[in-house]
C-alpha cells in the first residue's frame, strides 16, 4: 500500500494512492492515533471514502513527529568524511518543520556556497516503543520512504554541534510515498541512488548499513519514547559533495533525485536563498 500526505479542505490528510486517485483515510493526527483501523479500512472494499484526482502533497507524518537521523551509518561514507566508524549509533535530530514533500523547492541558506545531498532510506514508526528490542522496532515499522538530508555544510562544520546545518528551512524532503512494510519486503536489499541533474552521485545497497533499523530504533528508545509517526532516517552512503575534490554543492536551478527500489523517486529542485528571491524566484511548493 502506498500512502501519502495531502492537503484537503485546509487540513493535512493521509491518503492511499491508487488508480482512481487519492483515497482519503483520515486527518494525519487521527490516522496515527489508530493506524491499524485505518489500514484495515483502506484494504476493505468500501467505496464511500472521499477520492481526490489530485492534491497538494504534504509530508505523511504528524507535525509533532520526531525525526531521528543516523550519521556515519555506512562505512564508506565514514571513510570519505575522514571519520571513525562509530561504536554506537550516531543519531542527531531534525525538526519536523524542516520536512517537505516531493517537488518542494529548497532554498540555499544565506552564507552557504550550496547545499549537499544525502540520499537515505527513512522509516516511519507505527507503534509506541520504549526500551524496545531491535526485533520489536523492526516489527513496529509502518512503512518506508525516500529522504534527502540536505545539509548546509558551512554551518554544520563551523562547530561541533550539527543542529543548525542539519535544520535549514525546508531541507528535509521526504516522499514521494510512504510504502507499507508488507509491500517493500526486505529493507536491506534495496538499491539507493542520488542523482544531480541526472548524473549519479551516490549508488549503494542498504545492506551496507553499519547499524540496521532495529538497532537504531532500539538504541534511541533506551532514552526516549518513539511514537507512531516518528521518522528514522537510516544514514547516507558514500558520494556526498563536500568531500569531492574540488567540492561539489547544489546550486539554484539544479534538481536532485533520490531513487530507492520499490519506493520511487524523490525529486527536489534547488532555489536561491530568500534574500535573493528577486533574482531567481522559487515556486510556491510545500509548506
Amino acid at each position: 500500500m502506498r500512502l501519502t500526505g495531502v492537503e484537503f479542505d485546509g487540513r493535512v490528510w493521509i491518503a492511499v494512492t491508487g488508480g482512481a486517485g487519492l483515497v482519503l483515510l483520515a486527518e494525519v493526527d487521527e490516522f496515527y492515533s489508530d493506524i491499524d483501523r485505518f489500514l484495515a479500512q483502506a484494504r476493505s472494499a468500501h467505496d464511500d471514502r472521499p477520492v481526490l484526482t489530485s492534491g497538494v502533497q504534504r509530508p505523511p507524518v504528524p507535525a509533532t513527529a520526531k525525526v531521528l537521523c543516523a550519521g556515519l551509518n555506512y562505512r564508506a561514507h565514514a571513510a570519505e568524511s575522514s571519520q571513525a566508524v562509530p561504536a554506537y549509533p550516531d543519531i542527531f535530530g531534525r525538526w519536523a518543520s524542516t520536512l517537505v514533500s516531493a517537488g518542494t523547492a529548497v532554498p540555499v541558506p544565506a552564507g552557504e556556497d550550496g547545499l549537499d545531498w544525502e540520499g537515505e532510506l527513512a522509516v516511519v514508526i507505527g507503534k509506541t516503543l520504549y526500551q524496545a528490542t531491535p526485533e520489536q522496532v523492526q516489527e513496529s515499522i509502518l512503512g518506508y520512504t525516500c529522504f534527502n538530508d540536505l545539509s548546509a555544510r558551512t554551518h554544520q562544520l563551523n562547530a561541533g554541534q550539527w543542529t543548525i546545518g542539519k535544520n535549514a528551512d525546508k531541507s528535509g524532503p521526504i516522499g514521494p510515498a510512504l510504502v507499507t512494510a508488507d509491500e517493500v519486503g526486505d529493507p536491506y536489499q534495496l538499491r539507493i541512488r542520488t542523482l544531480v541533474d541526472g548524473v549519479v552521485m551516490q549508488d549503494a545497497m542498504t545492506t551496507q548499513m553499519l547499524f540496521n533499523i532495529g538497532q537504531l530504533g532500539a538504541y534511541a528508545s533506551e532514552c526516549l519514547t518513539l511514537h507512531p509517526g516518528d521518522v528514522i532516517a537510516t544514514g547516507t552512503p558514500e558520494g556526498i559533495g563536500v568531500t569531492r575534490k574540488p567540492p561539489v554543492l547544489l546550486q539554484p536551478g539544479q534538481v536532485v533525485d533520490v531513487e530507492i527500489d520499490r519506493i520511487g523517486t524523490l525529486t527536489t529542485p534547488i532555489a536561491a536563498s530568500p534574500a535573493t528571491q528577486t533574482v531567481m524566484a522559487a515556486p510556491a511548493y510545500g509548506r
